[in-house]
């Protein structure tokens, strides 16, 4: 195990107590074991753990912490950051915890942490419900939830954090708690929003809302050489949008599929998607200027059943392509900004990336910036950039098209970031403390009362301060 060795003895106790499976580097399936979606991550950890319960998660959170082995968790889908998976050290898997139990009644779902939001809206849609979730259905719920959670009805319903009504977790010394408005309220504010600092969470859950089966959807697509015309066009029309309409903006080259015109195959286009979160026919009227910006490229809006709409994007980011993403949130879409972003997205290295642009407010600003550690809801836009591509030779060129682009897109931002579209963690505690301001040093403060020597390090890191980290042990760093 590297540096960090671990007594045999200590792995045989572990695997006694532990009923999934623990993958070894010499099992035949440890390669597919360590895989994770974004192919630009390769590392080899000692030991997968994959669990079938909570007892399976409390045996390896156990095992880490009396060890002090580096400590991964991975949940059920997608991490840019490759945080899910760590060199020599332990990965606490829960993508076989998939669960989800619907109580259409009560109008609340019940998710183990290994779900993705396919899982969750496969069940909910059974009964006209949903809860806010990722844009792409193989996105796992739990990264994204304790992110914030951006999705397609987040205008309407707010994020996936805002709808939670408790979070079952397993804490740093191997307490199964649950957190919520009622219970542990300190915690519950610091997992919405704070990332997967405080422990490993074996459960969501979430508040349903009337969603579908059918809804009223933009999926509309412009010439690249207007992108400026229809980016202030977008910026007049958001600015007047009901709550009920979510949209974003992706400025990249059209792939090669039967939808799109064969002549406008690998040219650049600016493309809105988007739907409504309402009526199917008062959906087509709101979303009809989107439509009207002049003569598009391609237009496939129309009613669609939610379920599908969830999984548009799914085919654009396959399992071991190379993904380099980051975020801003943005002040506005000033001219200036509208012109940068036609820029970069000309510029990209790659035809597979993106620059976007998410429509924020609504129902995300309803919530009183104190009421959970999310930190995003002052910003009418965010900005994403995601450089996707095949090849390890393009590499540092798309890499260094992000930087660059986000270097230059900061003048139209306060600097903060949304945790759920980092690359990987250059920019460390300043990206943090600058993210969350005043709200950093609670966080803090909870890192220091359920992970004082910071066994939960793999992620969008709140370090313990150095107080807790002295008396607590050496920690794992």
């Amino acid at each position: 195990m590297g540096q960090h060795a671990v007594a045999d003895e200590q792995i045989e106790r572990f695997d006694a107590a532990f009923h999934g499976d623990l993958i070894r580097p010499d099992d035949a399936d440890y390669d597919e074991a360590r895989a994770v979606w974004n192919g630009m991550i390769d590392k080899r950890p000692a030991l997968v753990a994959r669990c079938t319960g909570v007892a399976d998660v409390v045996s390896a959170v156990d095992f880490a912490r009396e060890t002090a082995i580096p400590a991964a968790v991975r949940g059920g889908g997608h991490n840019v950051a490759g945080t899910a998976v760590c060199d020599d050290g332990l990965v606490v898997d829960l993508s076989e915890m998939t669960g989800v139990w619907v109580d259409p009644e009560t109008r609340t779902a019940w998710a183990q942490a290994g779900a993705t939001w396919g899982d969750l809206d496969r069940e909910t849609q059974v009964f006209g419900l949903a809860t806010p979730g990722g844009v792409v259905s193989a996105t796992g719920i739990a990264g994204l939830t304790l992110g914030g959670g951006i999705g397609h009805l987040r205008r309407k319903y707010g994020l996936s954090c805002d709808n939670l009504r408790s979070i079952d977790l397993v804490t740093a010394d191997g307490e199964y708690l649950t957190a919520s408005t009622a219970r542990n309220e300190d915690l519950f504010w610091g997992l919405r929003g704070g990332g997967g600092n405080f422990g490993v969470v074996t459960g969501f859950e979430y508040e349903l809302h009337p969603v579908g089966p059918e809804v009223a959807t933009c999926v509309v697509f412009y010439a690249g050489d207007r992108m400026t015309e229809c980016l202030r066009a977008y910026r007049e029309y958001v600015a007047s949008a009901p709550a009920e309409v979510s949209t974003l903006t992706t400025a990249g080259v059209l792939p090669d599929e039967e939808i799109f015109p064969a002549d406008a195959v690998d040219d650049l286009t600016i493309g809105i998607v988007g739907c409504y979160a309402g009526s199917v026919e008062d959906g087509e009227r709101a979303l009809s200027p989107l439509r009207e910006m002049g003569e598009s490229v391609a237009d496939c809006s129309g009613p669609m059943p939610y379920a599908d709409f969830q999984q548009l994007f799914d085919e654009d980011y396959p399992d071991g392509m190379r993904y380099y993403w980051k975020s801003l949130y943005l002040d506005g879409l000033s001219d200036s900004a509208i012109g940068r972003i036609a820029y970069w997205s000309d510029v990209a290295p790659s035809p597979l990336s993106t620059v976007d642009i998410w429509q924020l407010g609504g129902a995300i600003t309803q919530p009183d910036p104190t009421d959970s550690a999310f930190a995003g809801r002052h910003a009418p836009f965010l900005l994403g950039v995601e450089a996707n591509w095949e090849r390890p030779a393009d590499d540092d060129a798309n890499v260094a098209w992000v930087r660059d682009c986000l270097d230059d897109m900061r003048q139209f931002s306060d600097g903060s970031v949304y945790l759920n579209f980092p690359g990987f963690f250059e920019e460390g505690d300043e990206m943090m403390r600058t993210t969350f301001g005043s709200a950093y040093e609670r966080l803090v403060a909870l890192k220091d009362e359920y992970d004082p020597t910071n066994v939960f390090s793999r992620n969008q890191n709140v370090p313990p301060s150095e107080t807790a980290r002295a008396g607590g042990g050496e920690g794992h760093e």
